[in-house]
């Protein structure tokens, strides 16, 4: 069943059709399956062939957040940090990234070194933040790479370092950064 739906939402070997990819995610999460959960709340947060709706959106993330799915839990996390349909609420954010970055959510452990570098909520900590952006581009995160490198180039956390900037640049183009790798997909 969400195989039918990632085929209609994507357009794959049929038209493009959120409207049956919503009924398809509607009918696998009602069966349990927390990706199937999480797709439903990322077409309720794209507006995705329905009306854009926050709150429907969250509602479906923190159903598959609960049932253990990390992508949702990292939505929950830029959720809160973004203000998207709730109120700020940084500790709220870090809640969910932190349990996403548990769960190995390279997406959460980028996020929550950006919230450490711009002290959102938290006091602004250049080394933390490098902490959390190394973890994650281990884990892969292009756009960890790209903040290791601005941040090797601009001497955050680290002593200003050219030549390691210009790695990191390097593998994060190579990973095909997307600088606002931050945002629900």
């Amino acid at each position: 069943m969400m195989y039918l739906g990632v085929m209609y939402a994507a357009g794959q070997g049929t038209i493009r059709n959120y409207r049956q990819a919503l009924a398809w995610f509607s009918r696998a999460a009602d069966a349990g399956d927390s990706q199937a959960m999480c797709n439903v709340g990322s077409l309720y947060y794209q507006g995705a062939g329905i009306s854009k709706n926050y709150d429907e959106a969250r509602k479906w993330f923190r159903r598959a957040a609960v049932a253990g799915n990390a992508q949702a839990m990292f939505n929950l996390g830029v959720l809160y940090r973004d203000g998207s349909g709730v109120p700020v609420d940084y500790e709220e954010a870090l809640k969910w990234l932190r349990q996403a970055a548990e769960n190995g959510n390279a997406g959460a452990m980028n996020g929550i070194g950006v919230i450490y570098q711009n002290g959102q909520g938290v006091p602004a900590d250049y080394a933390e933040a490098m902490r959390w952006f190394l973890r994650a581009a281990n884990a892969g995160s292009g756009s960890a790479m790209y903040n290791l490198g601005v941040s090797y180039k601009e001497g955050r956390g680290v002593s200003a370092n050219p030549e390691e900037a210009a790695k990191w640049f390097a593998k994060a183009s190579t990973a095909g950064a997307d600088h606002d790798a931050t945002k629900i997909p």
